[in-house]
C-alpha cells in the first residue's frame, strides 16, 4: 500500500507563534519515533508567520489512528488548541510516488 499523507494547516495568533513552535516540535520529535510514521514535516509561512502546515507520512491509514493515542500527540492538541487564530483543517492524501517509505 501507498502511504497516508495529511496536511494539516494551521493559522496560530500572533502572540503564540514562538510557544506553537515549540510545542509542535516537541510532537514532531516524538512523532518520528513512532513505527508508522515514514516523515513529519513542520513548514511556516515565509511571507505570514502566523501560518503552518504540518506535512505527515504515514505508512498507512491505521498509523494516523495509532499517532493520535500517543501521549505527545494529546499534549500538543491540548497545549496549542487556545493558540489557533482558527481551527486547523486537514487535506488527506493516498501517496502515488514514491509508491512506498
Amino acid at each position: 500500500m501507498s502511504q497516508f499523507v495529511v496536511h494539516v494547516a494551521v493559522h496560530v495568533k500572533p502572540e503564540s507563534i514562538e510557544a506553537f513552535r515549540a510545542a509542535t516540535l516537541r510532537n514532531a520529535q516524538a512523532s518520528i519515533q513512532e513505527p508508522g510514521i515514514a516523515r513529519f514535516d513542520v513548514l511556516q509561512l515565509a511571507d505570514d508567520p502566523t501560518r503552518f502546515v504540518l506535512v505527515e507520512i504515514f505508512r498507512n491509514p491505521e498509523a494516523q489512528a495509532a499517532h493520535r493515542e500517543t501521549a505527545h500527540y494529546q499534549t500538543w492538541r491540548d497545549a496549542v488548541a487556545d493558540m489557533m487564530a482558527e481551527p486547523r483543517t486537514a487535506l488527506k492524501y493516498t501517496g502515488v510516488f514514491p509508491a512506498s517509505f
